[in-house]
């Protein structure tokens, strides 16, 4: 992405911060990497940089002397630093003038997507008498809001996922009629020859989770351990992947088969209760955004909560309302979290998430996920949205 100096500038000011100091070593902030431009850099980047933008002058960086050019890409002056007292006198030079800045960090790591600068890079810009606040805003408005490109390549990606998903149906439909036969890794293994047929890449094969499994949010199976998938059995997917195109950002959905006639009155309530509360966080986010009002992270996913906990899932939940989503599967914007952390960030213009409530048991799970992209006074839902589970024998 292009770093705009100037809209940053004025939100440092609005602010009230000197400047924001980015920081990386060996590709331990990827939301610096991914401001500077170097996510998808063929550069080595095996050196401590730093790259401070004042709210007001030109930017400076302080690079190493054997990747001296890993920035030179960015507006500013360039210091170059080889031993560790050059680094040290570079950074007293870098942070002249300045008494608070922002950085990737979030006290307490409340927001452990925004905490990734070390406590002791930290410490050495304490040192030398500089506040540090968390970026956690800025990385919102600058890291986390998609383009228009983006928006487009995201809804690519979610209509192929919708492909895939039901060409796994296909297969599971004809498990329920006794014309197949396949275990879980087997159908993950179709689904991800299907991602390549389809143009998509992403961090991991798709989750097949039969009955059991799926009561393990993060099950994946494996060659040799996993389980054959049989006759009235619940099945989760959830698989997510973007278009492989540089830049281009992620879709991820979530949907639940049974390989019976019926669907047992337990499994049939959960899921009820799960699209009831995806449906609820979507309503609480769709009506701030067409009024105009802030919505945050955490007031969405208080009121999918809500929704199950009155039914009587309390127990069963293991996991927040939604994440966001960006170059990488769970992106760097606001989640819809007020159970594993609070995250107060506002939900914002051009940005995305997923709305995937889930209850677990000990015999199965069940999870509903869909995405929404914000889009002026619309949260728009990029695919159909589960009702019920499908039932393949009926």
């Amino acid at each position: 992405m292009t770093l705009d100096i100037g809209a940053v500038q004025a939100s440092l000011r609005a602010a009230g911060l000197d400047g924001w100091l980015l920081y990386d070593f060996h590709g331990s902030n990827p939301i610096a990497q991914s401001l500077a431009g170097l996510a998808h850099a063929a550069k080595m980047t095996t050196r401590r940089w730093y790259y401070f933008i004042p709210a007001e002058g030109a930017p400076r960086g302080l690079v190493h002397g054997i990747e001296r050019h890993n920035l030179e890409a960015l507006p500013g002056t360039m210091q170059v630093y080889a031993g560790r007292r050059s680094l040290d006198d570079g950074l007293t030079a870098l942070l002249t003038g300045a008494r608070r800045v922002a950085m990737e960090y979030s006290p307490g790591c409340a927001i452990p997507y925004i905490s990734r600068v070390d406590a002791g890079t930290i410490e050495a810009v304490r040192e030398r008498g500089v506040e540090v606040v968390s970026s956690g805003d800025l990385v919102q408005q600058f890291e986390a809001v998609w383009s228009a490109t983006q928006v487009a390549s995201h809804r690519r990606a979610s209509a192929a996922l919708y492909r895939v998903k039901d060409r796994a149906f296909e297969v599971l439909a004809a498990v329920t009629r006794g014309d197949d036969g396949i275990g879980e890794y087997g159908l993950q293994q179709r689904m991800a020859g299907w991602f390549a047929e389809e143009g998509l890449v992403s961090d991991s094969p798709p989750v097949v989770a039969a009955m059991a499994n799926a009561g393990n949010p993060h099950y994946l199976p494996t060659a040799g351990s996993d389980r054959a998938i049989g006759r009235d059995e619940l099945v989760l997917l959830d698989l997510w992947g973007r278009v492989a195109e540089p830049g281009s950002v992620f879709a991820d959905i979530t949907w639940v088969g049974f390989t019976g006639s019926t669907v047992p009155e337990p499994m049939a309530r959960a899921f009820g209760a799960i699209t009831a509360a995806r449906d609820r966080a979507v309503e609480v986010v769709a009506g701030a955004v067409a009024a105009g009002r802030p919505i945050r992270g955490c007031d969405a996913d208080h009121a999918a909560r809500a929704v199950l906990v009155e039914a009587g899932y309390g127990d069963a939940i293991l996991h927040r309302t939604g994440h966001s989503l960006g170059e990488s599967v769970h992106g760097n914007g606001a989640h819809l979290d007020d159970y594993e952390t609070r995250d107060e960030r506002q939900l914002l213009d051009g940005s995305a998430f997923t709305v995937e409530p889930g209850l677990y048991f000990s015999d199965f799970g069940v999870r509903t996920e869909i995405n929404v992209v914000i889009d002026g006074t619309e949260a728009c839902v990029s695919g159909p949205r589960q009702r019920a589970i499908i039932a393949f024998g009926s």
